[in-house]
């Protein structure tokens, strides 16, 4: 039988409104991230999707996220689904970052952040943790944009670097899961309840 993940990327912070480098810091929701999570509430409600499990990364932006979407302070917190750690880099103005996917597997370890293959090892086996449960049927795991990229390319059928751009803050990654393998069956914004695909 298959099973459905819902990934999804946290509301819009602080730190994103100033286009300022957000990994393993943490900075508030906007108005408007709280906004986007409303919306994405709505999302699930208008079309009855309830959940049986709740993830959420161990950072403030994506709990704050999770408990706006489902009301509830009942779910797991995990490490794994953090946000990629750009060491001494984090703060610094986005502007600064060098453009390019080739840049993000080993461009911050000089600074004491992660490597890409190592937040792409540690969320992927998470979320095949997760799935992997027999009474996890419909799950919400909330992430954030550049680990989900970063699990996203294990599974991604196109080009690869379509996948390397920013999201919209909470959009919904809906996956199946079967036969131990994720399939990715649509992205959604749901600002505008449209898929993105």
């Amino acid at each position: 039988m298959t099973k459905k993940l819902f990934l999804m990327r946290h509301g819009e912070t602080l730190f994103n409104q100033l286009k300022k480098v957000q990994g393993a810091c943490d900075s508030p929701l906007t108005e408007k991230g709280i906004q986007q999570a409303h919306l994405a509430r709505e999302y699930f409600q208008e079309r009855n999707i309830q959940f049986d499990h709740l993830y959420a990364s161990t950072q403030e932006r994506a709990c704050d996220t999770l408990e706006i979407v489902t009301g509830s302070k009942n779910y797991q917190r995990l490490k794994e689904l953090k946000e990629m750690g750009f060491g001494s880099f984090e703060g610094e103005q986005q502007f600064l970052q060098p453009h390019g996917p080739e840049y993000f597997d080993s461009f911050y370890l000089q600074f004491g952040g992660e490597s890409m293959s190592g937040v792409q090892k540690r969320i992927t086996a998470a979320l095949h943790q997760i799935m992997a449960k027999d009474d996890h049927q419909n799950v919400l795991a909330v992430s954030h944009n550049g680990a989900c990229i970063s699990f996203l390319q294990t599974i991604w059928q196109g080009d690869g670097n379509e996948l390397v751009r920013a999201f919209p803050n909470c959009a919904i990654f809906i996956l199946n899961y079967a036969d131990e393998k994720f399939q990715l069956e649509d992205i959604i914004d749901p600002a505008t309840k449209q898929s993105i695909l």
